[in-house]
C-alpha cells in the first residue's frame, strides 16, 4: 500500500487520501478540502516556516537531534579537519570534492576574478568614514550587477558559472575593502602567490612591508571558520537568495539580499551579542550568579540553543578546539576562561539541558574574530564570505530545478472587511 495520510474534516465528515513523500506532504493536496465548492481550500498556517519544507536540496544535511551537519555527505568535522574551504566551496557547487587537477583549475579560475574593477574602489571610497562594514560589503555586491550586464541571462548555465566564480573569488576583496575603509588605511590588491585565505589575510593587514605573510595558525583557523560557515540548510539567508533568486534576478542581487538578511542581529550579529554578554560577565567568578540571573529571567544566554540543533552544535565543537590553536599564537583572551566556565555549568544545569539549549557556532567564533584582530562590526562580513559559497550553490540549486516557481507565500487576511471610503471632510 502506498504511503498515504488519511484526513478526515469533521466539518464536513469527508475524508480525503494524501501522498506521503519523503515524510511530507504537498501543501497544495489539501486546497482539495473544502466545505463548499466555492470556498478557497485549505491552507497551512507556519509563521517563520518552522515546519515547512520550501524545496529539495542535495546540497546540506542537518539532524539537529543527533547534532549532524554534512556538505553533499561529508561530515563537516572531516572537511573541516582535513580539507581547505576553497575545496569545500568546489564541493558544494559541483556536488563532489575535487581531484588535483579540478582543484589546481578552480584555483586558476578563482584567480582570475579577484581583482576588483578601479570603478568599483571608487564607489567604495564614496561610504562615510564610519559606514559599518557589512552595509558597505552588501551594497558593493549588489552594484557588481551594473558591472556585469549579462549575469541577468540566469537561463544560461555557462553564465551562471561564470558569475558564481566571480562572487566566490571577489567576496575577500570586497570584504577587505570595506575593513580598510571602515579603519582609515588605503586598500591593498590581491597577492596571486597567497592562498585565498591567506591573500584575505594580506588585503586586510598588510601594511608597509614589501610581502606580507600571514601566520599558518591563524590562516588555517580563519579557513576553518569559512568552511563551517560555507552553508547551513534553509536559514533565513539562504531562503532569501532562493526568494530573490526565484524571480530570476542576476546573483549579484540575490545575493545581496542575503546580505543583507545575514546583517540582522538575529543571524549574522549574535557571536558579537555573546562578547557583549561574557564582557558583561567580566570574570569566572561572576559566571554562577549570572546564570542563575538567566534562570530568573533576567537574561539571556547568549550563544546558546539553535533553531535546528537540539543538541551540541556540531561546528561549536571544532570552533572550540581552533580556538586554543589560536591563543597559541595571539595570546589567550581572558573571555575564553568566563566561556569555558559559562559552558562547563550551564551543560550540568538540568535548566540549560532540558531546553536543550547547548553551545551553538557563535559561542566561539566571536572570540577567534578578536583575538586575530577583528572589530566585531566585521563578524558578519567574515560570516558572508563562507556562506557566499553556500548561497551560490544554492542559487545555482533553486535555477536548475524544474519545479522552481516565483516565491509567493499565502496569508491569512485578518483585517476588515469592505469598506466604504470616506470623504475627508466627513471624517
Amino acid at each position: 500500500m502506498a504511503d498515504t495520510l488519511t484526513i478526515t474534516d469533521n466539518r464536513t465528515g469527508k475524508q480525503y487520501e494524501v501522498p506521503v513523500v519523503d515524510d511530507t506532504i504537498r501543501a497544495m493536496d489539501l486546497r482539495q478540502i473544502k466545505v463548499r465548492d466555492e470556498d478557497f481550500g485549505l491552507m497551512t498556517y507556519d509563521p517563520a516556516f518552522l515546519n515547512t519544507a520550501s524545496c529539495r536540496s542535495n546540497i546540506t544535511f542537518i539532524d539537529g537531534g543527533k547534532g549532524i551537519l554534512r556538505y553533499r555527505g561529508y561530515p563537516i568535522e572531516q572537511l573541516a579537519e582535513h580539507g581547505t574551504f576553497v575545496e569545500t566551496a568546489y564541493l558544494l557547487l559541483d556536488g563532489e570534492l575535487p581531484n588535483e587537477s579540478e582543484l589546481a583549475n578552480w584555483k586558476a579560475e578563482l584567480s582570475q576574478h579577484v581583482m576588483l574593477h578601479e570603478n568599483i574602489k571608487k564607489f567604495m571610497e564614496g561610504f562615510r568614514y564610519d559606514a559599518h562594514p557589512m552595509g558597505i560589503f552588501l551594497s558593493t555586491v549588489g552594484a557588481l550587477s551594473t558591472f556585469y550586464p549579462m549575469a541577468k541571462n540566469v537561463d544560461d548555465p555557462t553564465l551562471r558559472r561564470r558569475q558564481t566564480v566571480r562572487l566566490i573569488a571577489k567576496v575577500p576583496s570586497i570584504a577587505a575593502y570595506a575593513y580598510r575603509h571602515h579603519v582609515g588605511k588605503p586598500y591593498v590588491y590581491p597577492d596571486g602567490e597567497l592562498s585565498y585565505t591567506g591573500n584575505f589575510l594580506n588585503q586586510l593587514f598588510k601594511r608597509t612591508e614589501s610581502v606580507y605573510r600571514p601566520d599558518p595558525v591563524l590562516e588555517r583557523a580563519l579557513d576553518v571558520l569559512f568552511i563551517l560557515h560555507a552553508d547551513h540548510e534553509q536559514n533565513c539567508s539562504t531562503s532569501a537568495m532562493r526568494n530573490i533568486g526565484s524571480s530570476n534576478a542576476d546573483p549579484y542581487a540575490a545575493l545581496a539580499g542575503a546580505a543583507a538578511a545575514l546583517y540582522g542581529p538575529r543571524h549574522g550579529g549574535a557571536n558579537e551579542a555573546v562578547l557583549r554578554m561574557l564582557n558583561k560577565i567580566g570574570s569566572v567568578e561572576h559566571v554562577p550568579a549570572f546564570v542563575e540571573s538567566v534562570k530568573n529571567g533576567e537574561g539571556r544566554l547568549m550563544g546558546f540553543g539553535h533553531r535546528v540543533y537540539k543538541s551540541y552544535d556540531p561546528r561549536a565543537k571544532v570552533i572550540k578546539s581552533t580556538a586554543e590553536q589560536v591563543f597559541k599564537v595571539t595570546g589567550r583572551n581572558p573571555l575564553i576562561d568566563v566561556a569555558l566556565e559559562l559552558e562547563r555549568i550551564a551543560l550540568e544545569d538540568d535548566y540549560f539541558v532540558s531546553r536543550k539549549l547547548y553551545p551553538n557556532v557563535d559561542f566561539y567564533s566571536g572570540l577567534i574574530y578578536q583575538a586575530m584582530g577583528f572589530d566585531p562590526a566585521m563578524f558578519p562580513v567574515l560570516f558572508a564570505i563562507g556562506r557566499t559559497a553556500g548561497w551560490s550553490a544554492q542559487w545555482e540549486e533553486l535555477l536548475s530545478d524544474p519545479t522552481t516557481k516565483i516565491a509567493r507565500p499565502r496569508q491569512i487576511y485578518v483585517g476588515p472587511g469592505q469598506r466604504d471610503y470616506v470623504p475627508l471632510e466627513r471624517r
